[in-house]
């Protein structure tokens, strides 16, 4: 059995793979201060004891080493880490390499192989970001934009009388109170950059290309999006599980 393990800015995800079939999920909050003996404590009820391989994906720096010393621990094995230089199938033309997010790599590799070439990844979590894989299978590169809760957040730090809101989606965009009004903004302004910035890296790309979404915003925000093609919530978990085939078929 193997784990796919997706460390993002706001939430952990655990995809448990017998074969190519995800069989379980398991999310828990991404804490930075983290020790191996608290992941043991939250995950040890929620996870098979018979993982035998696992293979992490890390935007969390501060999250790798115990994640790594828990694994170890509770399955007496290695687990592998997705680095910057590894063979995603792609032409990644982005600079250096290794500033740019295993996340993004890993879901651009996993829409290339899923939906194929070309293709566009949006992925809406704590940042807005969106890949661009040409025909060729040229990793273009993208945008990295703020997620709504990041918004809604810097709003509050930096407008005084403003309270601090839950964006929630409006039934109209013209709201008569204070909260309504914020959440109102967010959410439309989101959709309004979104779709905006689809519109023109498809320009760029000359015509537009297949679109999937993905991250914890996806299914709220893309029903209101008519660009988006595919919603995938397991693109990143998927792609985690087609990876580790690759690296461990290659050797």
């Amino acid at each position: 059995m193997l784990l796919a393990v997706d460390i993002g800015n706001t939430s952990t995800k655990f995809g448990v793979y017998d074969g190519d079939r995800l069989v379980s999920k398991v999310s828990i909050p991404t804490i930075r201060e983290v020790t191996s003996e608290g992941l043991a404590a939250v995950l040890s009820s929620r996870l098979p004891s018979n993982i035998t391989d696992a293979i992490v994906c890390s935007v969390v720096p501060e999250t790798d080493a115990a994640m790594h010393d828990h694994l170890r621990s509770a399955y007496n094995m290695k687990p592998r880490y997705v680095t910057n230089d590894l063979d995603f199938g792609l032409k990644v033309n982005y600079e250096p390499l290794e500033a740019v997010g295993a996340d993004r790599l890993v879901n651009a590799f996993s829409a290339a192989e899923t939906y194929g070439v070309p293709s566009v990844v949006c992925s809406f979590g704590t940042a807005l970001t969106i890949d661009a894989i040409d025909a060729n299978r040229s990793l273009l590169g993208g945008i990295i934009a703020p997620g709504m809760k990041a918004m809604a957040r810097a709003l509050y730090e930096l407008a005084s009388r403003l309270p601090e809101v839950e964006v929630e989606r409006t039934d109209a965009v013209i709201q008569n109170t204070t909260v309504g009004s914020i959440s109102s903004g967010i959410f439309n302004g989101y959709l309004g950059m979104a779709e905006g910035l689809i519109r023109r890296i498809g320009a760029e790309m000359g015509g537009m290309p297949k679109v999937i979404a993905t991250g914890g915003s996806a299914d709220t925000v893309a029903p209101s999006i008519d660009l988006i093609d595919v919603v995938d919530g397991d693109l990143l978990l998927d792609g985690l599980q087609m990876l580790y085939s690759k690296i461990t078929t290659a050797r």
